[in-house]
This record gives structure tokens, sequence and C-alpha cells, in this order.
């Protein structure tokens, strides 16, 4: 039998009869845009989160990028990003305007590099976006430790860390705000596209809120340019009812993260390190192997289904090469980028399937 790299169909075969009852409980309301089912999901994700506030939104790009227009960020400034991230860290930046600055991560965890922050700091940076990459926490309290120092906002990308926990605090209350996504394959997903905003800050929280909704508060009347950026109530209902389950399927992932460190040490692969005092919650286990290509054509002719993410760190993409200066200040993204191995993980894949890709590697 084959192993895929991750299975979307088992949590929705399990909750199938919920999923619908929610469907129907939305349908029956007629009431599909900001009603009861966005309110009660924003507080308990608010809850979850140790979050004072939570407002729904259409995706994790808009999620950070509504909070970076929320902070005023405009042309003329920049924002300090991760080299080694999923692309949509830089758009959220580009998109208001702002210049995205690459830091290079730590080879370890993967994540931005406090250590090196500092260096790429000029009068023109105006926030820290930190990345919690692959379900892994960024090292929080010496971001802000800096990020207080030159009086800079901190933002966290949380679109692939749902639950994870930095010393005793839950991923989305550790800085300014937080940007979330709840893409399907996310340890948190919806049935489509959705994103979430977390903060303690109340003025910032209603200002995405009315940015997300045309710029008004009141119906018609709008108070600045905004956007149409919010969380249905179906996704909102789904969400509800998976939330519930988040926490057991991201021990299952630990479980499954924890077997994979321990079987395939001296296996000839660079494993992910892991900070201490952290709970990541494993969204992606990815390794680093010099020969990717061929171990996983190996893996694939085993039945065993691998991804790589990302083969192209941003500074690469075409949208941003033309223009942007050097990039040797990337040297980890890009080694990284050729490197690394995403093996399969996910709550449901069995303890066997788990020993099968342990074997197939070994081998």
């Amino acid at each position: 039998m084959n192993i895929p790299f991750l299975d979307l169909r088992a949590p929705h075969e399990e909750l199938r009869a919920e999923l619908r009852a929610a469907f129907e409980r939305v349908l029956d309301s007629a009431w599909f845009i900001q009603g009861a089912e966005v309110k009660q999901f924003e507080g308990e994700f608010a809850a979850y989160c140790q979050s004072d506030h939570c407002i729904g939104v259409g995706n994790g790009l808009e999620a950070l990028h509504l909070i970076l227009c929320a902070y005023g960020l405009g042309c003329g400034d920049e924002v300090i990003v991760p080299s080694n991230t999923y692309i949509a860290t830089w758009l959220a930046v580009t998109h208001t305007g702002a210049r995205p600055v690459p830091v290079d991560p730590d080879e370890v965890t993967y994540n931005l590099s406090p250590e090196k922050i500092e260096a790429a700091i000029t009068s023109r940076t105006k926030a820290i976006v930190a990345v919690h990459l692959y379900g892994q926490p960024a090292d929080m309290d010496a971001i802000n430790a800096i990020a207080q120092r030159h009086g800079l906002k901190v933002i966290e990308d949380a679109a692939q860390a749902h639950g994870a926990w930095y010393k005793g605090r839950r991923v989305g209350s550790l800085g300014d705000a937080a940007g979330f996504s709840f893409y399907p394959s996310k340890n948190l997903g919806a049935l489509g596209d959705g994103g979430a905003v977390t903060t303690n800050d109340p003025v910032l929280a209603e200002r995405v809120r009315t940015l997300g909704n045309y710029g008004s508060k009141v119906k018609y009347q709008h108070d600045v340019i905004g956007y149409n950026s919010r969380l249905d109530e179906v996704q909102a209902a789904f969400l509800r009812i998976k939330l519930r389950h988040l926490d057991g399927w991201n021990e299952r992932r630990r479980e499954i993260a924890g077997h994979y460190l321990s079987a395939l040490a001296g296996s000839g692969l660079v494993l992910p390190g892991v900070l201490i005092d952290t709970q990541p919650v494993w969204h992606l286990f990815v390794v680093q192997v010099e020969q990717r290509e061929t171990l996983q054509k190996r893996l694939l002719q085993a039945g065993i289904s691998t991804m790589i993410h990302y083969p192209i760190p941003p500074h690469r993409a075409s949208a941003y090469v033309e223009g942007w200066g050097d990039q040797g200040s990337c040297i980890i993204a890009d080694r990284l980028a050729a490197r690394v191995l995403s093996l399969p993980l996910d709550p449901y894949m069995p303890d066997e399937s788990v020993a099968r890709v342990v074997q197939a590697i070994r081998s």
C-alpha cells in the first residue's frame, strides 16, 4: 500500500456527520457572511491562542497584509522577513508598498536567526515578521527584545503553527499580532480558504476588522479604503468542529516526529532541531540531504510520497529576482532550498507506515 504525503480524507471521514450537520445549520440559517458561526469561532480561537481578539479573514496572506496595513506601513518602509519561507510572507509586505528585507535562517530550526536581524535594520525598518516555519516556533523572546530596542512591531506568521507552544505560551500571542492560514492542508484547515488575525491590541483589532470589511464599521459608511477579506460562515462552522480535535491531532504529530528523530538518527539525514522550552506542532517534518532527488525517487519507487518545501526561495522567484540587488546574503536559504525534503506526516498516519518510511530511508 502506498503511503501518501498527507491524507486529507481520513479526518473528514471521521468528522463527516459533524461537518454535514454544521453545513446544514448554516444552510438553514440563510446567513452566510459575518454571522453567528464566525463570531463564535473568533471567540473560541482567540481563547485557544491565549489572545484577546481574533478577526476572521479571507486567507493567510490577507491576514498578514491587513496587519501591516493596519499599522500604516507603505512606500519607503522596510520589513524584516525570513529568507527561508513561503513567498506569501514577502507578498504581504510588498502589497503594502513596503520592501521586504530578508534575513537568513538558523540552519538547525530553519527559522529566522535573531543574531542576524540587527545588521539588517535601518532607519526605514518598521516591523519584523517572524515565521513559525513548519510548525516550529521562532525564538520570540530574542526577536521581541530586538524589536523593543529599535521600536519595531513584531508580527507572527503562524500559518503553519496552530497550537504550538513557546515557553508556556501559545503561538498567536507572542508578538503584537499574528496571521493564521486555514488552507486545507494546515494543522487546522478549512474545506477551502480562510485565515485569521489574533492580537491583544483592541485598536489594531478594530482596524483589521474595518479594513477587511470594505473599510466599513457601519453598513454603507466607509471610513477608509478597505478590502473584502472575511471568513465565511460555513468555513467557520467547519473550523469550530476541527478546533476541538486540534490538540489531539498535534499530539499525534509529535509522536510521529519523535519516532523519526530517534529512528533516523545516524541515517545520514540532517534532522531538524527543536528550541528549548518549545512544543512544535510538526506541520512538516523537514530533513536535509545532499542527494535529495535520488532519495526522493527511491522512496517514490517504494510507494512513499515526499515533497519539497520550498524549492525556490522568495528572493529567487521571478517576482522578486529582477532589481533585487545582492542575493548573496541569502546563502543559507539557497542551501536549504537545494537540500530540504519533507517526509510524510499526518495525524492519521499509522505506526506501520511510519516504520516503513524509516526502513526505506535506512535501506
